[in-house]
């Protein structure tokens, strides 16, 4: 379709729509400008729910809509940033919703060292003011860990070099987390090994690492720029296991470095400072332990001098019981002189006692006993007759409310009434002894119909064996002699021994007539 018609015939020029225009102008753009590579600073980006990155690509005095679709933008390496400098490769097109084109970008890089510097930069100061790079935040590295964690590639020299060097120093179990150390994948595989070994359970089938170790050897800086991701440097920033970063050489840097709780130049330099030597801890313990043993003998060597010193100085035993024994001979030889003068003392206060016993003074004080006991008797007498008198006058009161007619009245009041609870008693009793008469003639009755003499009535027979036992089954019949109870009686026959069993018959119709057990 041409678009572009002669001026003279405008009069006759055709009409198109909308929609022709746009995908006239969306072919000529894409036919142009098939395959294109944009060197640009990144301006606005907008990451919508979609998983969709809109961003703007500008220069001095040009802007450039830019669209990374969803799938483009997760296998992305460096993820565009506001301010970056890039080169971007895509293709041009139109949208025709806005009126306007744009370029859909295939791959997006930094534009050269520059630009990644730039970015580091920016990034660094970002999670730096988060504190993730906060000394306090730093734990200490344990002295001598069980289990070591090392994060790294199980293919490269790097391992090897830390296994060999753990080896020399201080033999220990390592766990290894194989990771991608550079690339697209080594961000996402690096944060995942950390935070998986965060996960492991204490005491469990796989033991948790008291130490961890991200190695990688030397490398540019796009090489080393995995582990410059936010994804890592949150990681390691959250580990609660000591993290040791070993990423490149001693002049390279990346922010896992900051974020770690130490930083070694190398990956050797990581496993040095992971463990002590052996030998030079074997060479203390050994100082130490001769150290100890000097202390130990020199200590006793002084405590003993010590002790013969004091001892020298102790008198002898003789000399502390001389003072003794001789208190004892003395007080030995007064003995019996002190018995002899406390028994004089003793015969002396009997015989002051004793004179006081004559019978003369006795009379004279059983006669002011008796004297004394006769003047209390008359208050006695006296303190005695005024209660009585006033007990009697209240029973003469008591006496005289007590009117035979009253009594006689009262009596005969109370026997009127003892009658008629009599009469109303007998009536109740009589009640109840009729209800009660009248359950228990049907309760008997429905003891006849549930017992087994009912059952006798109607043709059935009861089987009695030894001491008067019920028999119910054939291999019981073991006693010559039974008894057999009717509805009339009991009578006693003879039961020989039971014959085996033999092959049953079809079964016969009953018999017209009911009959017995047998």
């Amino acid at each position: 379709m041409d678009l572009i018609d002669d001026p003279a015939q405008s009069g006759n020029a055709p009409e198109f729509t909308v929609s022709e225009i746009s995908g006239a102008v969306k072919r000529l753009i894409e036919g142009e400008f098939a395959h294109v590579r944009v060197r640009a600073e990144v301006g606005r980006v907008s990451r919508p729910r979609s998983g969709h990155v809109y961003l703007d690509l500008k220069d001095e005095r040009a802007v450039l809509s830019g669209v990374i679709w969803k799938g483009v933008a997760a296998r992305l390496s460096t993820q565009p940033e506001e301010g970056m400098e890039v080169v971007a490769t895509g293709r041009l097109t139109t949208f025709p919703g806005q009126s306007k084109y744009q370029i859909v970008i295939e791959e997006i890089a930094p534009a050269g060292v520059g630009a990644l510097m730039a970015m580091l930069e920016k990034r660094k100061a970002q999670l730096a003011a988060e504190g993730l790079f906060a000394p306090e935040r730093k734990q200490p590295i344990p002295y001598l860990p069980e289990v070591i964690g090392v994060v790294t590639s199980p293919s490269g020299a790097v391992i090897r070099d830390i296994l060999h060097r753990l080896r020399d120093r201080f033999p220990r179990k390592v766990l290894i987390w194989p990771v991608a150390v550079q690339g697209e994948r080594c961000a996402a595989e690096v944060a995942r090994a950390i935070e998986g070994f965060n996960r492991f359970t204490p005491g469990g089938a796989l033991p948790r690492p008291d130490l961890l170790i991200v190695a990688r050897g030397g490398g540019s800086i796009e090489d080393l720029w995995g582990f410059n991701e936010e994804a890592v440097v949150r990681a390691a920033a959250a580990s609660e296991i000591p993290l040791i970063s070993a990423v490149g050489h001693e002049t390279d840097t990346t922010l896992i470095d900051y974020a770690a709780d130490r930083r070694a130049p190398t990956p050797t330099a990581a496993a040095e400072m992971a463990v002590p030597v052996r030998r030079d801890l074997l060479a203390w313990t050994a100082e130490q332990e001769a150290r100890l043993t000097a202390a130990l003998a020199h200590g006793l060597t002084r405590r003993g001098q010590r002790l013969a010193d004091l001892s020298r100085l102790l008198p002898r035993a003789e000399a502390l019981l001389e003072g003794p024994r001789q208190r004892l001979d003395r007080a030995a030889d007064r003995l019996p002189a002190a018995l002899t003068a406390l028994t004089q003392r003793g015969q002396i206060r009997l015989t002051r006692a004793a004179a006081g016993l004559r019978p003369g003074v006795i009379s004279s004080r059983l006669d002011r006993q008796r004297d004394r006991l006769g003047a209390l008797a008359a208050r006695l007498a006296t303190a005695l007759a005024r209660p009585a008198a006033e007990k009697r006058r209240r029973l003469d009161a008591t006496a005289r409310r007590l009117d035979p007619a009253r009594v006689g009245e009262a009596h005969r009041r109370g026997a009127r009434e003892l009658d008629a609870l009599s009469a109303r008693l007998a009536r109740a009793a009589s009640a109840q002894t009729q209800a009660w008469r009248a359950r228990l003639d049907g309760l008997d009755r429905t003891r006849q119909s549930l017992g087994y003499t009912e059952t006798l009535k109607r043709g059935f027979a009861v089987v009695h064996g030894a001491q008067g036992v019920v028999t119910t089954r054939q291999a019981a019949l073991r006693a010559a002699q039974l008894e057999i109870e009717f509805a009339d009686g009991r009578v006693d026959v003879a039961v020989d021994p039971p014959k085996p069993a033999r092959k049953k018959l079809p079964p016969k119709s009953p018999p017209p007539e009911q009959g017995s057990l047998f």
